[in-house]
């Protein structure tokens, strides 16, 4: 049966950090805020989560789950997961504990020795999180990575790996009682067992001559299946992507070429920067989409801005998140006369429209709407830094893309 703890529901100190006091809980928080680019989303999760917000946590292995308020009457299912650790490098892990005296008493009273994550990170073993491996997970409308009820379950959680660096044992896939155990199993074993002589070696030119007069023999490559993105061989350790990078290259390279024969073009006048947020936009992860930002060097929240734009609107989304132009004026005449008639059906008072270029925007109610190039309107909503960003699939009547920011800003 999985431990509950209870949730946070006294507000702590303000700061991005203040919700861990350990240098392993804000290694936790860190992981958070570095897996993510939406510096708004984890803002309205510091808030959630000072407000009490996040109901009794649950801690499983590879999960740690709540319920969480919103602006629903209903709380919302969220849960953030977390890669467990396989049988070997829990024996390494373990290993590396009993190598040590110092580390399990540390731990038995609730500190996490730095050396001992040093020790496990040389050996190869995440304990502490990574960026790359949180992957929340919602049962809220917001498609945001996280969105702000997982970012406030993460915050919240904080606390807790504070007071017991065993819940950190627990999310990699074994309680406490269960490493407690092995560790007393790994002890008696030492003492009543002698370490084994090392194994003699032999001089590198002897193994060399060796492999020579014997060569091992070489697995034959297997022949190709018709139509398939699997590689024939794995890549060699150390050489860069990963069969599964090359594997995702494979298929989108496939997808574009079977859109071209069928006469769409539109990938064929993408620039790099904008291929790179074609490719961000499919959800690759977040490890590829950091290496995105790096190998083209656009500021990180840019590009999570166009990512958004994207999938609301392909490369035209793109051109209206980055170039103003000037439209035929009886066009933004036309919208500004059909938007007052239904923002005053919508509002109680008058709602006054600012008008700037293809921009039509709602200072009060933080709702822009952008004219495009193929005479569709695309919604954008404003953050709390004043940023604007992409808010809903872009529509030929104004009226339905004021309605869906409409919708989206009140949730």
């Amino acid at each position: 049966m999985s431990p509950s703890f209870p949730g946070q529901r006294r507000a702590p100190a303000r700061g991005r950090h203040a919700f861990a006091a350990t240098w392993w809980g804000q290694a936790w928080v860190t992981a958070l805020e570095d897996s993510t680019l939406d510096s708004g989303r984890l803002s309205r999760g510091r808030t959630y989560a000072r407000q009490g917000m996040v109901g009794a946590v649950t801690i499983a292995p590879g999960q740690v789950k709540a319920a969480v308020d919103g602006s629903r009457p209903r709380p919302y299912r969220s849960a953030v997961h977390l890669p467990v650790l396989t049988d070997a490098q829990w024996g390494t892990l373990l290993d590396t504990i009993a190598a040590r005296a110092g580390h399990l008493a540390a731990l038995l009273d609730g500190e996490m020795p730095a050396e001992l994550v040093n020790d496990a990170h040389r050996a190869g073993v995440p304990l502490l999180p990574q960026p790359t491996e949180l992957d929340p997970e919602c049962s809220c409308p917001d498609w945001g990575y996280p969105c702000k009820h997982a970012a406030a379950l993460c915050y919240a959680i904080a606390a807790t790996i504070d007071a017991d660096p065993f819940v950190l044992f627990a999310l990699r896939g074994r309680g406490r009682e269960e490493v407690l155990a092995r560790l007393r199993a790994l002890r008696t074993a030492a003492q009543e067992t002698a370490a084994p002589p090392a194994p003699a070696g032999i001089p590198a030119a002897a193994a060399y001559a060796r492999w020579v007069e014997e060569p091992p023999e070489l697995p034959g490559l297997p022949e190709p299946a018709a139509h398939t993105t699997a590689l024939p061989v794995t890549p060699p350790p150390g050489t860069g992507p990963t069969a599964a990078d090359l594997e995702r290259l494979m298929a989108d390279a496939t997808a574009r070429a079977s859109r071209l024969l069928a006469g769409d073009t539109a990938d064929l006048h993408l620039t790099q920067h904008q291929d790179a947020v074609r490719i961000a936009a499919s959800n690759p992860g977040p490890e590829w989409f950091h290496h995105l930002i790096q190998s083209t060097g656009v500021k990180p929240t840019a590009f999570a801005r166009l990512t958004r734009a994207w999938r609301h609107g392909g490369p035209t989304g793109i051109t209206v998140a980055e170039q103003p132009y000037a439209p035929d004026s009886t066009v933004m005449k036309a919208a500004r006369t059909a938007l007052d008639a239904a923002l005053a059906e919508m509002t109680d008072s008058p709602a006054p429209l600012r008008t700037w270029r293809n921009r039509l925007t709602l200072t009060h109610q933080g709702i822009q709407l952008r004219l495009g190039p193929d005479a569709r309107w695309y919604a954008y909503l404003r953050d709390e830094d004043g940023e604007w960003w992409p808010a809903a699939p872009a529509d030929y009547d104004p009226v339905t893309a004021l309605t869906a920011a409409w919708s989206q800003n009140g949730e």
